[in-house]
């Protein structure tokens, strides 16, 4: 990717955030990281306001309901979805109204949703099995996901007048992968899927995400160990990830962040912590991380300027409000560094 909407030096958070407020939230986002904000997730609203009810409500034509278990298909949108539903529409009203209050919009936003597979193994069919256990239920899902996006992009764009970047999350893919994902009865696991039909329902709604918006589509994977090679594969122009976490990665996960990453993928570095560590983090202790990670893997560290983004390690739903913009100014600060590497590090 030669080109990106975000200029160079660009920080951005993951999603999440503390607090109930959706409009001191866009505000906050707005003010803290010009160059690439985000719209703002509060899951502390409670039903609905998670990452999947979020995404179960830009679905076309599917409905999801509350069962003790989790989330469930539904016949019909009832109240439950209603109040997903209201909640995205909060979301983009606050937002809306944050713009305008800076008379001028951003160049780009991005907005979040559930990936396929996280989608898709964390939702119940009517008899309690997940929905990927079903390939047809599997493939309308995937279609439905793909156009919601698109009306959501579209809306996104009408109301705010900007570029519009979608990032997939998809922190359940490792476990899709390895056949880990327990059964409804908590005995068995789900058969594993492998990499190739992964990659090729990912593929698609990746590329739901890419005609909606003509822009690079990010997929942010916080797991131990992100399939950086599939995501390349299934069409990712940039994916997201906690580089802390590579300290338990083996060889063969830093050769595969060196390939993406010399192919031409950007690389979303999560270097801040996501919630207060309890002590004094200093610029140099989590940019530093950004210029060891190029250094072990041989690349000049102008890299960083052209094919990196800072961000927290994963979304802050967990952190203070101090934090949280403690954080934002650290990835703030942290982008800049990328720029402009202090003397000495």
């Amino acid at each position: 990717m030669s080109t990106t909407p975000w200029p160079p030096g660009s920080a951005t958070g993951i999603g999440s955030l503390p607090g109930t407020d959706p409009v001191e939230a866009a505000a906050t986002v707005l003010g803290e990281l010009p160059d690439l904000p985000h719209l703002p997730e509060l899951p502390a609203r409670g039903l609905g306001a998670d990452m999947l009810g979020r995404t179960a409500a830009l679905l076309v034509d599917l409905a999801i309901e509350l069962v003790p278990s989790g989330y469930r298909v539904a016949a019909h949108p009832g109240i439950d979805h209603r109040r997903a539903t209201d909640h995205i529409r909060r979301d983009l009203d606050a937002i809306e109204e944050a713009v305008e209050r800076l008379g001028t919009p951003p160049p780009v936003v991005k907005v979040q949703l559930a990936g396929p597979w996280t989608l898709t193994s964390g939702l119940e069919l009517p008899r309690g099995h997940r929905v990927l256990t079903d390939r047809g239920a599997l493939r309308e899902f995937t279609e439905s996901l793909g156009e919601g996006l698109t009306r959501h992009v579209a809306e996104v764009r009408r109301r705010l007048g900007t570029e519009v970047v979608v990032q997939l999350d998809e922190p359940g893919l490792p476990t899709v992968l390895a056949g880990a994902l327990p059964t409804p009865s908590g005995y068995g696991t789900v058969r594993a899927i492998a990499e190739p039909e992964a990659r090729d329902v990912l593929g698609a709604v990746v590329d739901a995400a890419k005609a909606a918006t003509g822009q690079p589509v990010v997929i942010h994977c916080c797991a131990p160990r992100p399939p950086f090679a599939l995501l390349r594969s299934a069409g990712a122009d940039a994916i997201a990830f906690d580089v802390p976490l590579l300290a338990k990665a083996g060889a063969a996960a830093w050769d595969e962040i060196g390939e993406v990453w010399d192919s031409g993928t950007v690389l979303f570095l999560g270097v801040v912590p996501s919630t207060d560590p309890g002590k004094p983090v200093a610029l140099r202790d989590v940019a530093g991380q950004a210029f060891r990670l190029t250094d072990r893997l041989g690349f000049g560290r102008s890299i960083l300027a052209d094919r990196a983004v800072a961000t927290p390690t994963c979304g802050m739903a967990g952190a203070t409000e101090t934090w949280a913009r403690r954080a934002m100014s650290l990835v703030r600060d942290t982008g800049k560094a990328f720029m402009e590497p202090p003397e000495g590090w």
